[in-house]
């Protein structure tokens, strides 16, 4: 009966040792998840911050395209290309430069000018997410 007692006492206590070896594994890893959890969490803050000041900085740049083009003090311009056939350009069209292929230019009017640059602009704030997501994603795959 002694025997039978001391190795379940023995028992009861090894097992109680290895629930509190196992406890404190549990909780050390933890800690370093979360330390992992608050890097990344750092790293995807940095990317939005990045990402924001980017397109803030475009965003001013397409303002002042837009003004330059409604003002006037820019304009976007097209080759043309003539034929016989072709609806004759405007007298205003001029040759482009340096050849003569009979291409010539003509200006765009300002709402469709208006257009290609929310079009052009729109696909540059797509572009630069993509990248900044990419750039995130790789280093906190290197991370983990």
């Amino acid at each position: 009966m002694a025997m039978l007692t001391s190795f379940g006492a023995g028992y009861f206590a090894g097992e109680q040792n290895e629930y509190e070896r196992q406890q404190l594994e549990i909780a050390a890893l933890n800690a370093k998840a979360r330390e992992t959890e608050q890097a990344m969490a750092k790293v995807a803050q940095t990317y939005g911050e990045t990402l924001r000041k980017a397109n803030h900085v475009a965003k001013i740049k397409e303002t002042r395209l837009r003004a330059d083009i409604a003002t006037g003090a820019l304009s976007l311009r097209i080759p043309v290309k003539t034929s016989e056939c072709a609806v004759p350009v405007p007298e205003t069209a001029t040759a482009a430069s340096g050849s003569d292929t009979g291409t010539t230019s003509t200006e765009l009017d300002r709402t469709t000018a208006d257009a290609l640059i929310a079009i052009t602009a729109e696909g540059d704030a797509a572009i630069r997410k993509l990248n900044t997501c990419i750039q995130a994603y790789e280093q906190l795959k290197g991370m983990q």
